[in-house]
């Protein structure tokens, strides 16, 4: 009853006509943002710090927070509609919501986004509630080999599920992983992998090759299949807007262990997001009955992704208000605002601050609410997009892509380094290569390095202790288990032939 007590003073506060005008600028804003490739929400709510010096603490966390939620969404906009993930989170989405899109079922996949997204946003944030301070203890015991142990999981499994070949589902990871280390060794400061270009000794940003590979590569191979003459002249919009009974039947489970993986993957500090939603995907590949119809517009993958990319928003902010640690790129930005108004999130933070802690609460139901409003009804101004010539969008595509690229650190070399990896995307089609796996390991590569690197210093080099602690030696004997079980699987239809 407490609990009930404090959300329902949270709520009065969050209802306030500012901070209401607040969430929905917030919202509004970060839809916009998670459309355009390069400018994520991390860096939006960098920009909306200034407004801290004018604005109350709790408007101007109310309004980041509703960027945050709303950008989630955004990403999932253009990737749908044009296979152009604005952030790494959205790339799960895009496999099958732009086969539907392609399919004339961009409505239902627009709409599915939504409601899995107010979902996901919502459970996670009834859990936040409820979990906040259980979860976090239990997050302190992933030290840097269980977070090997852990990334070393996530990849196999989306190797043995995405693709139709695990050996090019590895070596699209080995990729990845060697593009994730160009640039200079923080240990060493040796330069690798950069050819002498001095760009290069920052390490590649990984929005620049999602916006390659994923956009122009799939312009690039657009337009190779139309030559053959595999595609007509445009991307028409056909059929329903809305999802169908049997889509809802269909995404109901999705969505329900979408919200609980996404959740616990935002715990986690790092790519909580991206792995959520690469998770999610691959589980429910694996636990549906039709694995096959994964990858050509099935509205379980869509629903899953994007329901885990939303839930891990409450729980990126677990660890940022018991432990004061950030969980995301964002929370670390709204960190350094909250410290800027003499407040230090920790463990005493839910009981000293507890009136702040639970405007912050309730204005994410707030937040979440307003999106699915807004986003339902613009459904249909959104698909109109497929009903421009495909003469004008794939240039449009390019040109949106390249100045995105361009706007992140404002480099023109970022804009050759993404029409680069626009034809490594588009070889990558060719050869049956999976441009997601080469993501999910570009963008986990770092800190999978990173904390391999802890693991081995603090054992002095032995890895008796991947073996010895219980979460990692578990998640070893999975990922081994989930290897063996998929090779013998494969080679099962070879010898029946």
């Amino acid at each position: 009853m407490d609990v009930l007590n404090l959300l329902g003073d949270g709520l009065l506060n969050a209802l306030a006509p500012g901070n209401l005008l607040a969430a929905l600028i917030g919202a509004l804003l970060g839809t916009i943002v998670g459309v355009l490739p390069g400018l994520g929400p991390s860096t939006t709510v960098a920009l909306l710090i200034p407004l801290t010096f004018t604005l109350q603490a709790d408007s101007s966390l109310i309004m980041m927070l509703a960027v945050y939620c709303g950008a989630m969404y955004g990403g999932s906009l253009t990737s749908v509609l044009l296979k152009v993930p604005g952030e790494a989170s959205s790339v799960m989405t895009s496999i099958d919501g732009y086969e539907m899109a392609k399919q004339g079922r961009a409505g239902p996949a627009l709409a599915i986004s939504a409601i899995g997204s107010f979902i996901g946003g919502t459970l996670s944030v009834i859990a936040l509630m409820l979990m906040a301070i259980p979860i976090s203890n239990f997050a302190l015991k992933f030290g840097p080999t269980e977070y090997v142990a852990l990334m070393l999981f996530a990849l196999v499994l989306s190797a043995t599920l995405i693709g139709n070949s695990l050996a090019k589902g590895l070596l699209a990871i080995g990729l990845g992983m060697g593009v994730a280390m160009i640039g200079t060794d923080l240990q060493s400061g040796v330069a690798r992998l950069t050819f002498g270009i001095g760009h290069l000794l920052d390490g590649i940003d990984p929005i620049v090759a999602i916006i390659g590979v994923f956009g122009i590569g799939e312009v690039l191979h657009f337009l190779a299949k139309r030559r053959k003459g595999e595609t007509g002249e445009r991307l028409a919009l056909k059929g329903r807007l809305m999802p169908s009974k049997e889509d809802m039947k269909q995404s109901a489970g999705p969505i329900a262990r979408g919200s609980l993986v996404g959740f616990l993957a935002g715990v986690l500090p790092g790519s909580g997001s991206t792995l959520g939603s690469f998770i999610a995907y691959t589980m429910e590949k694996r636990l549906s009955k039709n694995p096959e119809k994964f990858g050509k517009g099935a509205i379980e993958g869509v629903a899953s992704a994007e329901t885990a990319n939303n839930a891990s928003t409450g729980g990126a902010l677990v660890p940022l208000m018991t432990l004061g640690l950030p969980g995301s790129g964002t929370t670390a930005v709204l960190l350094g605002a909250l410290m800027m108004y003499g407040v230090r999130p920790g463990p005493q933070f839910m009981t000293e601050q507890s009136e702040l802690v639970w405007t912050i609460i309730a204005s994410l139901y707030v937040s979440n609410l307003i999106l699915l409003i807004l986003n339902l009804p613009m459904i249909r101004l959104f698909v109109k997009i497929l009903d421009v010539p495909v003469r004008i969008l794939m240039p449009l595509i390019l040109i949106f892509a390249t100045i995105g690229a361009y706007s992140i650190n404002g480099s023109i070399n970022d804009a050759w380094l993404v029409l680069i990896f626009g034809i490594l995307g588009y070889l990558m089609r060719e050869t049956g290569i999976s441009p997601a796996l080469f993501v999910l390991a570009l963008v986990l590569g770092e800190q999978l390095e990173r904390s391999l690197r802890q693991a081995v210093y603090i054992s002095k080099g032995s890895i008796e202790p991947f073996f010895t602690h219980p979460i990692s030696l578990i998640l070893i004997l999975v990922t081994v288990a989930i290897l063996v079980y998929d090779i013998i699987r494969r080679r099962r239809p070879k010898k029946a032939a």
